[in-house]
């Protein structure tokens, strides 16, 4: 792990290791379908970080009161997956090691399958609250296994714990028919188990196009950020192993709104974690 962004908002708030939450970025960028650009996301939440205030009026706690580290970002080899996996996969399984938890930046949505490869391999029953607009449970697509649409597939062949989809809207009829979308706070509130750890994957095309446009599949009809934060305040209090925010596509937003929007969350989502830990 390279750190090269403590000059950031987020970063410069780093303090060299007198917390347990890391944000790392994680630019993987292979196997986009409709349109790429995911690996310029992690260093444009940070640019665009500088814009917010630290404080949330959300959950009311300060990022100035909450200790972490800015990692940098991994350095993966865009033309080879296996490689970009298995670092993935190392960096996780690293950060756990020293007693770590990470808030990971990417990035397309395959990350989170090595991610919660690693952090299965040492707790097996970890619930995933997953925010999207596609189901991601096709087994294959455009010939492969290992692809943003099929990440969730893989994830639920690791983990007994439940899925906990939000916000889905698009997807195959089978994945419909297999899928069990949360339709409200209370919804989600209701499924989850107080006694089993929480990983958060944050797809930013769960936001509705208007409010995010800088996605590689924008999906009409989703949600806006009050509502995703009520979401969230479900999750205040409950111990959060991990989280990842992926599959901004900085470039498709010159006006920076989508950067921004994925900077708030990645706010929000490090104050639940620093919530988990002293829950």
């Amino acid at each position: 792990m390279k750190s090269t962004f403590n000059n950031t908002y987020l970063g410069a708030r780093d303090t060299g290791g007198a917390g347990d939450l890391i944000l790392l970025g994680c630019p993987l960028d292979a196997t986009s379908s409709f349109r790429g650009g995911t690996r310029f996301a992690p260093d444009s939440i940070r640019k665009a970080s500088w814009t917010l205030e630290t404080y949330s009026p959300y959950l009311r706690l300060d990022l100035e009161d909450i200790p972490f580290r800015d990692e940098g970002n991994l350095e993966l080899r865009q033309g080879d997956l296996g490689y970009c996996l298995d670092l993935i996969g190392a960096a996780t399984t690293e950060i756990a090691a020293i007693g770590s938890r990470a808030l990971i930046l990417g990035g397309e949505h395959l990350i989170t399958w090595p991610i919660l490869k690693a952090l299965t391999s040492l707790v097996a029953d970890i619930q995933i609250v997953h925010f999207d607009a596609h189901c991601d449970l096709r087994d294959d697509y455009e010939g492969q296994r290992l692809s943003h649409a099929t990440v969730m597939r893989r994830v639920k062949e690791l983990t007994r714990a439940e899925i906990l989809s939000i916000g889905i809207r698009s997807g195959t009829r089978r994945e419909f028919e297999e899928l069990a979308p949360i339709g409200s706070p209370e919804a989600l509130a209701a499924r989850l188990k107080k006694d089993l750890p929480v990983y958060i994957t944050f797809d930013m095309d769960v936001f509705d196009p208007s409010a995010a446009p800088g996605v590689t599949t924008p999906e009409p009809g989703g949600l806006f950020f009050d509502q995703v934060m009520e979401y969230l305040r479900v999750l205040m209090g409950m111990n959060i192993a991990g989280a990842d925010i992926v599959e901004l596509s900085p470039d498709y937003d010159t006006t920076l709104v989508s950067s921004i929007t994925t900077a708030k969350v990645a706010r929000e989502i490090l104050m639940l974690m620093d919530l988990s830990k002293k829950g």
